[in-house]
């Protein structure tokens, strides 16, 4: 009688949340990383099928973990916002990252943003944008025809998927589609200090005139006229 095999039991493939590379190689691109998230976060805060994330590792083929990358930020469109360890494509209706923002670092290496070109090419990225912040220097490619093609005048440039707007002047400067610019972190708390600043004077200045107008018609009572009275 012949022995049936028994099929060995295969080890599930395990996908890392971390590549084990930090963030940022030093405090000017980590600002840069945080301010581009941060905004695209606050600008499409209202739309519930917008998920944005800055390096986070990327899985765009199942059953491979050694195919990824961490963009420094990136954009989907059609995917929920919500908590991932990982952005495993499979997982996420098969959309992949849209839109993606590589920061400069004095570390990285022209074969390293090379490899980096060609995978976003690889693996369905719309838009890659790339900015130096040491040297002032920004590029960006859209895909035309399937290849990520380098986009020829880039001052204005507006994002056909984002929406925002593209400027170069002692630094990159982006503008939301309504005019805004992105802010960082410590610009936006000024603002609300300001903001919180003005609406205490306001109210000082409301109260100011009520107690002015209570002291009035107090000293009217005093004549005998009676402030209520109308003509």
């Amino acid at each position: 009688m012949l022995q049936q095999l028994q099929p060995q039991n295969q080890t599930p493939i395990v996908y890392p949340d971390s590549d084990g590379q930090p963030m940022s190689d030093n405090t000017l691109q980590f600002q840069w990383i945080v301010t581009i998230k941060e905004n695209l976060e606050l600008l499409f805060a209202d739309n519930s099928n917008v998920f944005v994330a800055g390096d986070l590792l990327w899985y765009p083929v199942e059953g491979n973990n050694t195919i990824r990358r961490a963009p420094d930020t990136m954009v989907v469109f059609g995917r929920p916002k919500g908590y991932r360890g990982s952005y495993k494509q499979w997982q996420e209706d098969n959309i992949p990252p849209q839109v993606v923002f590589e920061i400069l670092s004095p570390g990285n290496r022209i074969k390293e943003m090379a490899a980096k070109l060609q995978f976003y090419q690889q693996y369905g990225v719309e838009e890659y944008y790339l900015y130096d912040p040491e040297k002032v220097d920004f590029a960006g490619w859209q895909k035309i025809d399937g290849q990520l093609t380098i986009i020829d005048e880039i001052q204005g440039w507006v994002s056909p998927r984002l929406g925002v707007r593209f400027e170069m002047a002692q630094e990159l400067q982006i503008f939301t589609p309504t005019g805004e610019r992105f802010l960082t972190f410590v610009e936006l708390g000024q603002i609300k200090q300001k903001m919180e600043q003005e609406l205490q004077q306001e109210r000082r200045r409301a109260e100011q005139a009520e107690a002015r107008l209570k002291e009035l018609e107090e000293r009217l009572k005093s004549l005998g006229v009676d402030p209520n009275l109308s003509e």
